[in-house]
């Protein structure tokens, strides 16, 4: 699969997990395409913590407006009832409990499910933009990756040794081979395997600590995007 293949069956199974009447907050990145993909019938409110709120599907490069982005950046489209707003009024309702699933790329994630998103040492990168509040206020933490670094590494650490933006956050770990969710007393459990991949696949390309499903899915997801 080419890298737009690979964010796009991310994204897709990411907006899987959408529930009717959800607020949720998309970071920059792979998460910006879950509003590509919100199944039909599925009505969620999206919210860009620069200040938005009723985001829409990514424009038509030809129709963007530049003067409409997200936090990244990135041109927007708005829905209907959608409006613009300062960022103390965004974070607020960020810091208020009031965001139920935020969907972050991250650079490490482990199993305890620490988070780190923000920094490589002795490289530039993006920053923390809004995510250290995010991690901190929202109900529900999706991480959408791809599944290794470009030099193959696992993106799924058995411990995470880039600074933290938060500690034991993430709910969900969603790649393009698999997924990911936390238990109080399990940690991360094994639940789905994606087309083309094995449950020993997975255990080979991921250095953290989790447990597999006596449930597993396989084939679950993949490239039908």
């Amino acid at each position: 699969m080419s890298e737009t293949d690979i964010k796009n069956v991310i994204a897709a199974r990411a907006a899987a997990e959408l529930k009717d009447g959800q607020v949720i907050n998309l970071g920059i990145g792979v998460p910006t395409l879950v509003a590509n993909h919100v199944p039909a019938g599925v009505d969620v409110v999206i919210h860009s913590e620069n200040g938005a709120v009723g985001v829409g599907p990514a424009p038509d490069a030809l129709c963007s407006d530049p003067d409409r982005g997200n936090a990244g950046g990135a041109p927007i489209t708005l829905g209907p009832g959608g409006s613009y707003f300062d960022s103390a009024t965004s974070f607020g309702m960020i810091r208020g409990g009031h965001v139920d699933m935020t969907f972050l790329g991250t650079l490490q994630v482990d199993g305890e499910g620490n988070i780190a998103s923000y920094e490589i040492p002795g490289k530039l990168v993006a920053g923390m933009g809004g995510a250290m509040d995010l991690l901190a206020g929202a109900k529900t933490v999706t991480v959408v990756t791809e599944h290794c670094s470009k030099d193959g590494a696992s993106k799924l650490v058995k411990k995470c040794t880039f600074p933290l933006t938060g500690a034991a956050e993430a709910d969900v770990i969603i790649t393009e081979r698999a997924l990911f969710r936390r238990y109080p007393e399990k940690g991360f459990v094994l639940e789905e395997v994606a087309r083309g991949y094995s449950v020993d696949d997975i255990a080979a390309c991921t250095d953290m600590d989790y447990v597999v499903s006596d449930a597993v899915k396989l084939d679950a997801y993949g490239s039908e995007v």
